[in-house]
C-alpha cells in the first residue's frame, strides 16, 4: 500500500501488488502520476471567501435605504445575498441631514473587513455618492437612486423633471421634515405591494429633513469607481427620465426593470442580481 499526502489538504491511498523496488522504470512513472494528481487536487480546491480561484468576488455588501422607508424592507434581497455567500449589512441612516447619513454609512464601511459593494435606494444614491468616497468601496449599485455630481443636491435633479401626478412627497412641516402623502403613498411610492403591505410602510415611514435635498455633494465617488444602476420604469417617486440621465452621465452599467419606487421589495431576485454582478466584476 503507498499512501501520498498533499500539505495536508488531500490523502490518496493506492492499493497495488507491485514491488515498486524491484521495477525502476514503473516506479519513475508513478512519481509523475502522483504529481500530476497534486496539481490536478489542488488546482481543483476553491479559494476561501471567492467563487473560484483568481475571481474577483467582493464579499461585503452595505446597503443604504432612502427617505420615506428604513433597512427593514430590504430583508428579501438581505436573505437572497446572505444565502448566496455575502456578508450583508443595512445601514439605518437618520434622514437628519447628508453629513449624518454619510457618517452613518462610513461607521459601517469602517467595520467591514475587506472591500465593499455600496449599495443606495433612492436618497440613498445621494448618501453612497459621497460616502463611497471611502478606499473600502470599490463599486456602487444606484437602485432607482440618485446620483448628483459634485456641486449638486438632489433638489437640483428632482427639478430637471416634472413629477408624476401620483407624487406625494410634501412640503416641509413646521420642523422642517418631509413626509410623504398618505393618499397617495401607495400608487406614488409602493404601487406593485399589497394595499396592506403599504398601509404598514406609510405607517413606519421616515421622515428626512428637507435642509438633506438642498445639501450639495462634495465628492462624487462613481467618477473614480465603476457603478451599476436600476432604472425603475413604473417609478411615481423619482421621474425614470431623471434616472437614466444621472446614469448615463455616470457611465453606469444599466439594468431597466419594471416596478415601483418600492421594486426593491417586489422585484428582489433582479435586485440582488444587479448586486451580485457588481460584487463578482473583476477589479
Amino acid at each position: 500500500m503507498i499512501k501520498v499526502s498533499f500539505s495536508s489538504i488531500t490523502t490518496i491511498t493506492i492499493h497495488n501488488s507491485i514491488n515498486m523496488k524491484k521495477h525502476p522504470v514503473l516506479r519513475t512513472a508513478f512519481k509523475v502520476f502522483v504529481s500530476a494528481i497534486a496539481t490536478i487536487t489542488v488546482s481543483a480546491i476553491p479559494v476561501a471567501g471567492t467563487f473560484a480561484q483568481g475571481s474577483a468576488f467582493t464579499k461585503n455588501i452595505v446597503i443604504v435605504h432612502g427617505a420615506f422607508a428604513d433597512g427593514s424592507g430590504w430583508e428579501n434581497v438581505f436573505k437572497i445575498l446572505k444565502d448566496d455567500g455575502y456578508n450583508v449589512t443595512m445601514v439605518q441612516n437618520p434622514l437628519t441631514s447628508l453629513q449624518d447619513d454619510v457618517a452613518a454609512t462610513t461607521r459601517v464601511l469602517d467595520k467591514q473587513d475587506g472591500p465593499v459593494v455600496l449599495v443606495g435606494h433612492s436618497w440613498g444614491g445621494t448618501v453612497i455618492t459621497q460616502a463611497g468616497n471611502s478606499p473600502k468601496v470599490v463599486s456602487l449599485v444606484y437602485i432607482a437612486a440618485f446620483a448628483p455630481e459634485v456641486g449638486e443636491t438632489t433638489m437640483d435633479l428632482v427639478k430637471t423633471a416634472p413629477p408624476a401626478p401620483e407624487n406625494g412627497i410634501l412640503p416641509p412641516d413646521d420642523k422642517g421634515f418631509i413626509y410623504y402623502d398618505k393618499a397617495r403613498f401607495h400608487a406614488g411610492f409602493a404601487a406593485d405591494v399589497s394595499r396592506e403591505k403599504a398601509e404598514f410602510m406609510y405607517a413606519s415611514q421616515g421622515p428626512i429633513a428637507a435642509s438633506a435635498f438642498l445639501a450639495p455633494v462634495t465628492q462624487a465617488a462613481w467618477k473614480t469607481k465603476p457603478s451599476y444602476a436600476i432604472v425603475a420604469t413604473e417609478d411615481k417617486s423619482i421621474n425614470p427620465e431623471i434616472e437614466r440621465s444621472m446614469y448615463k452621465r455616470a457611465g453606469s452599467i444599466v439594468t431597466e426593470l419594471k416596478g415601483s419606487h418600492a421594486l426593491f421589495i417586489t422585484n428582489a431576485k433582479a435586485v440582488a442580481s444587479v448586486i451580485e454582478a457588481a460584487a463578482r466584476a473583476k477589479r
